[in-house]
């Protein structure tokens, strides 16, 4: 099956945010902060409203007020003088064109007062530093007991940088009012529902006054999972200029205001028999966040379900730095997580002289590790069975092989479905889902025909409109089993009444039961490296994924969706770094300085799946597979890398700059 929309978007048909029309349309231009601590003296506006064409400048000064959001300080736009990092939004401009409006941006002198020394530094959890703990600890055994008692030790930090999701489509808004109570915005995001919600909340709104269309999306990764500060600015200067107004953040004010991975150090400790069987994981990780939006991914996730020890202890601890606001990235938590896990149990191998996949089979746990919920399935033994098969896998060769396991929690979150019988014979199936370039108007396609029992080519899903069913957003790998659940039980509902019309289903019940089982995505990564000792720059001339996510509805969705994850983990592993400056910004804040991968940089990427029953999950038997690609494949590499050199490189990115300094010349 085609994707739905693949007509219109290869003919430029798809609208995205600033494509629609709209009559009168004036542009905004926002102004970042120069300082990462303070607040805002003086807004000099003279200059750029004497430019011809400039509507308005809105600031602290002079913006109307908004019902502050206490959770998420970011979404408080120009509500007060207070600068909490540099690269806030300060000032925006609102004018007849797009280049007058970043013209008179320009012009714009803000000054500051009240500064101080900004607090930037993240430390490992070994030093002191006034955190706080977040998450659900785990306490399990006396883990440093076990851990001195244990003849094979490992303990090692490993660190992750800050990375920055770069979506084709930057986060972008189109926003009008009809008067003072409706308002309609086109936004780039990953949850028509959420977005409205926030909306309706922040400017004191009827929800029933407040639409969100948003039809095709440009890419998210996370980063549009929940509302960013551009759709509030938008619809707080269309209603200044009582006229629609758009605005797209820059690619420079993307890395600023949009939200990024949280830099991570982690310590590990995995004590051991001889023979390998762990006796204590200990997993301690500390992230950061900002001043002003409280944010946290628990990178000790996936050691609480990976693999058996009957002592474990896994803590996380958050700094409150003068920073930029991380937010969702692919695989939070568990993609940096899994990088120290899996580099550890590497380390294991190397230290026992075991097959790395050996020792994670021999550390397979029965039930759930940290709950003891039998898991509802796992085929990770599977899965690094056939990987190995498929890769021709040979253990500590010195040929740059590495592998490393891989998983994500299986989620579901309540959804509204309505499912209608056409004159025609056709099905119109609504719900308030997004399709950020996943295919999942296609694969919501598939899953009501086959619900109704008729072809595809029959049945209409409309998606991306907060005026359809309320839905969950788009992250967590959640998407499909989430409003594919709503979409079944509406069909099922419709077909269950042959006089009905139309039939609505609302599954916040469902999926709120306690199933008693242990829901999660397993799979296995395999990568070769090469390593040039000259230089120090690293190829991956191969990769294969295997993953075990139950029932695949789509293969051609699936198989884009798996290489995409990968391709990211190469990212991450090689290339991805935001470096902040000591004055509190980001220096590389553009893709000339920031590198993502191409398609060049891997000749071969291979991604496979094995046929998963799994009857515990959701009417189609599905599992996430958004994310599973990306989380551990840095972790294959850099064991690949230790495989290649004899070197151990514990920390992120694998740059020739990084690399070069470990090597003693050309290996014999």
């Amino acid at each position: 099956m085609s994707r739905v929309e693949a007509r219109e978007k290869v003919t430029g048909a798809a609208r995205y945010a600033v494509d629609f029309p709209a009559e009168d349309v004036a542009y905004a231009a926002a102004v970042l902060s120069t300082i990462a601590c303070g607040e805002v003296d003086e807004v000099r506006a003279g200059e750029a409203l004497a430019m011809p064409g400039v509507l308005a400048v809105l600031s602290c000064e002079n913006v109307p007020p908004l019902v502050q959001d206490p959770r998420d300080g970011e979404l408080n736009v120009f509500q007060s003088p207070q600068v909490s990092y540099r690269g806030q939004l300060v000032a925006a401009v609102i004018a007849e064109t797009s280049e007058t409006a970043h013209e008179a941006a320009r012009l714009l002198h803000v000054t500051y007062r009240d500064q101080r020394v900004p607090d930037l530094v993240l430390r490992s959890p070994a030093e002191s530093q006034a955190d706080e703990p977040y998450g659900a600890p785990v306490e399990m055994g006396d883990p440093d007991a076990a851990f001195a008692d244990a003849p094979i030790m490992v303990d090692a930090t490993y660190r992750t940088p800050a990375e920055h999701n770069n979506p084709m489509e930057p986060h972008a808004t189109l926003a009008y009012w009809e008067g003072d109570t409706r308002l309609t915005v086109h936004d780039s995001n990953q949850g028509p529902s959420r977005v409205h919600a926030t909306l309706a909340r922040l400017f004191s709104l009827d929800e029933r006054n407040v639409r969100v269309i948003s039809p095709h999306v440009g890419g998210g990764f996370g980063s549009k999972g929940t509302p960013r500060p551009n759709v509030v600015l938008a619809a707080l200067a269309s209603r200044v200029v009582g006229r629609p107004v758009r605005f797209a953040v820059t690619r420079r004010q993307m890395f600023a205001i949009t939200g990024y991975r949280t830099p991570t150090i982690q310590r590990v400790r995995l004590g051991a028999d001889d023979s390998g069987r762990l006796s204590v994981i200990a997993h301690e990780a500390n992230e950061l966040t900002s001043t002003v939006r409280s944010f946290t991914e628990d990178s000790t996730n996936p050691s609480r379900v990976m693999y058996q020890a009957p002592n474990r202890r896994m803590a996380g601890c958050l700094a409150r730095l003068d920073v930029p606001s991380p937010s969702w990235m692919r695989g939070p938590g568990d993609t940096p997580g899994m990088f120290a896990l899996e580099c550890a149990m590497d380390e294991l191998a190397t230290t026992l002289g075991i097959d790395p996949i050996e020792l994670r089979i021999r550390n397979e746990p029965e039930t759930d590790p940290t709950t003891g919920h039998p898991f509802s399935s796992r085929n990770l033994v599977a899965c690094l069975r056939e990987g190995a098969r498929r890769f021709g896998w040979q253990a500590h060769s010195g040929k740059g092989l590495g592998v490393a396991a891989t998983t994500y929690p299986v989620y579901r979150s309540g959804s509204k479905a309505t499912a209608r019988r056409e004159s025609n014979g056709r099905y119109t199936v609504r719900i308030a889902a997004i399709d950020i370039g996943t295919g999942a108007r296609t694969a919501l396609t598939r899953i009501a025909a086959e619900a109704l029992g008729v072809e595809s080519d029959a049945v209409t899903v409309e998606i991306g409109d907060s005026d359809l069913p309320k839905a969950t957003l788009a992250g967590g790998s959640k998407g499909t089993a989430s409003w594919g659940t709503a979409i079944v039980r509406a069909c099922e509902k419709l077909l269950a009444d042959p006089s009905a019309r139309e039939a609505t289903a609302d599954t916040t019940d469902e999926v709120k039961k306690d199933s008693g089982y242990s829901h999660h995505a397993f799979g296995a990564h395999f990568a070769e490296v090469r390593v040039d000792r000259a230089t120090g720059e690293i190829r991956v001339p191969r990769l294969l994924g295997v993953y075990a996510v139950g029932r695949v509805v789509d293969p051609v969705l699936a198989r884009s969706q798996f290489i995409g994850g990968m391709t990211m983990g190469v990212g991450m592993a090689l290339t991805e770094r935001s470096v902040l400056e000591r004055d509190g910004g980001f220096l590389n804040t553009d893709l000339a300085q920031y590198h993502v991968p191409t398609s060049a940089d891997v000749p071969s990427v291979e991604a496979v799946w094995l046929d998963e029953h799994d009857p515990h999950l959701n009417p189609m038997g599905t599992k996430g597979i958004g994310e599973i690609g990306t989380v551990g494949m840095a972790a294959a590499i850099a064991n690949a890398v230790h495989d290649a050199t004899g070197v151990r490189f514990r920390e992120l990115p694998l740059t020739p700059q990084t690399v070069l300094p470990h090597l003693d010349g050309p290996r014999p």
